[in-house]
């Protein structure tokens, strides 16, 4: 999957595809809150997302408080958003769909 840095024009149109994520403040990074019925499905998800993220190489910055879990995506070395990012937030919407 490409580390390439996505233009303005393809970050909004990957943005439309996700349910719940929003361009930060600094316009290089997504970010979305996940809220779970507890603190066992917040964990579990980190933990589906987690092997995810070593699958491909690429990890959230993210917090975990009880059954909450702030997630924001950039792709360091690439200064900005790129493919990763999107598969992986669309990869970590799946995970919560199924809690």
């Amino acid at each position: 999957m490409s580390r390439k840095k996505l233009d303005g024009a393809a970050i909004r149109a990957e943005l439309a595809k996700l349910d719940g994520w929003s361009l930060a403040e600094d316009g290089a990074s997504i970010r979305r809150s996940f809220v779970f019925a507890d603190f066992s499905e917040a964990f579990a998800f980190m933990t589906r997302t987690a092997l995810a993220a070593e699958q491909l190489d690429h990890h959230p910055d993210w917090s975990n408080v009880y059954k909450t879990v702030e997630v924001t995506l950039n792709t360091h070395d690439a200064g900005g958003l790129t493919a990763l990012d999107f598969e992986l937030a669309t990869r970590m919407n799946g995970f919560a769909a199924g809690a």
